[in-house]
């Protein structure tokens, strides 16, 4: 009877705070679908709390709404980016600029949480509603940084993140024998089943929604099985598995073990590609600008050809139909750049690849949310899907590049950036 009694009550409270729930109903002059390449005109979105109750040109303002007057912009679901790097912020020159090793010693999780937190607020003012954030983020700060922002303590986007990230000895350092635990608490070194088991066990443990590893930065890589095996454990735990690859072996072997996605993927003949398309692994591609490889003080040769190489894979995997997913993986400041209009102006690369505005998109909305498996309630403008909606000048549709313009930002049904 207690049981029945308390259960009543709780009932009887969600109803209430439903009958209370603010309504916003915006009036969007041209409402962008993603998932159809479509656009619709004069359209009405209703707003109840975090979700939207209803959307269409016939839809009715309840008395005592709040209206929002998007009639003269375009409206589309807020954007995602499937590979970033919160708790990252490199800002000084010489070697913390070109060398992961040397910012990982030299910051500690304190300065890198206030990294992320400035991140993230600039991500959602660029429109960026979602994020994967996958690793090299000290400690578990990334943990910390969703609990945060889920519990309204600080502006950001929604964060599905990896924690430590899993590899062969040494990851992405060179180590001095003398002193080979530097490599935590950034890396889990995992060379046996038993290590990659227990590296996936206490990253879901500490709040891991994904797992990332790295397959191939040293001469030693992942193997198809030593892939699959961890494939298959974080399944189990109903995790999604992301692997950094950078040669041609190493996305070959990804490939072949169904990851969930490969990340950069920058050395991929087309045989791969196919391979990639064939076991349905989304391409995270990570194609910086030309600005952002002399940023990182490329040399300027150097950088135009890793440019090139990007835009060519990037054409030859949009060709053979591989999916793509949009990922910035930035991790250094620049003077006239925010987080956020840094990791906006990578679309640059996509559009001189001849992909057209509706696939960008689709990498940035309904493939993005499909790979981080939360397509149920974000990444279209939907009836019961959370209210993650953005707004530009002009329609994306015509004009990608509008994209940089976000001036409208609301983000689980509250607005987080006023129209202007």
């Amino acid at each position: 009877m207690k049981r029945i009694l308390g259960l009543a009550f709780v009932i009887l409270v969600l109803s209430a705070i439903s009958a209370f729930a603010q309504v916003t109903a915006i009036k969007a002059g041209k409402l962008v679908m993603p998932e159809t390449g479509t656009t619709l005109t004069n359209q009405v979105i209703l707003v109840e709390g975090s979700r939207i109750k209803a959307v269409g040109g016939d839809v009715q303002i309840p008395a005592g709404a709040k209206v929002i007057d998007l009639s003269k912009s375009t409206v589309l679901p807020g954007l995602f980016d499937c590979h970033s790097h919160m708790a990252f912020l490199i800002r000084s020159k010489g070697p913390e600029r070109g060398s992961l090793f040397f910012y990982d010693l030299t910051h500690t999780n304190a300065e890198r949480a206030i990294h992320g937190v400035v991140n993230s607020r600039d991500m959602l003012t660029s429109g960026f509603t979602t994020i994967r954030d996958v690793g090299n983020d000290a400690n578990y700060v990334s943990t910390d940084l969703r609990r945060a922002i889920d519990q309204g303590l600080i502006p950001g986007p929604t964060i599905i993140n990896s924690g430590r990230i899993i590899a062969p000895f040494g990851g992405q350092y060179f180590l001095n024998p003398e002193r080979r635990e530097l490599g935590a608490p950034e890396y889990f070194f995992a060379d046996t089943r038993d290590e990659m088991r227990k590296a996936i066990r206490e990253n879901i443990h500490f709040g891991a929604r994904v797992i990332k590893i790295v397959v191939d930065d040293q001469r030693y890589i992942y193997s198809v099985d030593d892939i699959k095996f961890m494939v298959a454990e974080a399944a189990a735990a109903g995790l999604k598995l992301a692997a950094h690859c950078v040669t041609e072996q190493g996305a070959r072997n990804a490939a072949e073990a169904g990851v969930t996605s490969i990340e950069h993927g920058f050395e991929m003949s087309d045989e791969v590609l196919a391979i990639a398309k064939k076991n349905n692994v989304v391409l995270v591609s990570t194609d910086f600008t030309e600005k952002a490889w002399l940023a990182y003080e490329m040399p300027a040769e150097l950088a135009k050809q890793f440019h090139a190489r990007s835009v060519d894979r990037l054409k030859r995997a949009y060709k053979i139909g591989v999916t793509l997913a949009f990922g910035s993986d930035l991790i250094f400041w620049a003077p006239d750049e925010t987080r956020g209009t840094w990791t906006m102006s990578q679309i640059e690369t996509f559009i001189e690849a001849g992909i057209p505005p509706s696939a960008i998109l689709s990498a940035m909305t309904t493939n993005a949310a499909n790979l981080l498996g939360v397509e149920k309630n974000r990444g279209a403008i939907k009836v019961g899907l959370v209210a993650d909606i953005i707004a530009t000048p002009e329609n994306p549709l015509e004009n990608i590049s509008t994209l940089k313009q976000v001036n409208f930002v609301m983000k689980n049904g509250k607005v987080f950036k006023p129209q202007q």
